[in-house]
């Protein structure tokens, strides 16, 4: 089977497990994702499931990628904040379907190379940084939309506060040894309302110094 063709069956499988934004499909459809996986693994590019990327770190299952976009509400006013840039695959969809993205990576060298994927894909709505992504941006904040690929303990007050009213934020929450699942929270005028989604697994989100994993 072809990458073309291993694409078009996961679009369908994604429209079957419940991803019904055309948008968010579009713009999976749109992003190459074999250019965010190590050359010995291309061939499972379109498979529905995580990958390993280096660092200890893993690119999500086209699923969950979905699944959080879609829970996103996006639209092209938006601006967005993306805590664990990793490959910059989900950062890529993002920037197809928002104003502007910010995106923070704490491993030095996956946020080198998910910048040159930037360029290669022309995406000139991406600001990266190198940093702790549990502090946030905080001077570009507020933000319409956040989005954190990577599990807290606790609900991430810091990335909260950031968050604009009527905006949202979409986060794993859970323990690294049992259950997480993907919360979103709407900031409304009098504070914050949650929604508890789906149970998923991701790598912890850390307080810690930047990491140059090279």
């Amino acid at each position: 089977m072809t990458l073309d063709e291993s694409k078009i069956r996961l679009i369908m499988e994604l429209r079957r497990e419940g991803i019904a934004d055309s948008a968010v499909l579009g713009a999976i459809e749109r992003t190459p994702r074999e250019i965010f996986i190590p050359t010995p693994i291309k061939t499972f590019a379109y498979d529905n499931r995580a990958l390993p990327i280096g660092a200890g770190q893993t690119i999500s299952q086209p699923y969950v990628v979905a699944y959080m976009t879609q829970a996103l509400k996006l639209d092209d006013r938006c601006k967005v904040l993306e805590i664990g840039t990793g490959s910059g695959y989900q950062t890529a969809i993002l920037a197809k379907l928002a104003r502007r993205v910010y995106t923070i990576e704490r491993h030095k060298s996956l946020a080198e190379e998910a910048g040159e994927r930037f360029k290669e894909l022309d995406l000139h709505t991406i600001s990266t940084r190198v940093g702790d992504g549990s502090k946030g941006w905080p001077e570009q904040a507020p933000f319409d939309r956040i989005i954190v690929t990577a599990a807290s303990e606790d609900v991430p007050e810091t990335l909260l506060e950031q968050l604009a009213v009527g905006g949202i934020m979409v986060v794993p929450i859970g323990p690294q040894d049992g259950t997480q699942h993907i919360y979103r929270f709407t900031r409304t005028e009098h504070g914050f309302e949650p929604e508890k989604l789906l149970p998923v697994r991701f790598v912890p989100l850390v307080e810690s110094e930047v990491r140059d994993s090279a």
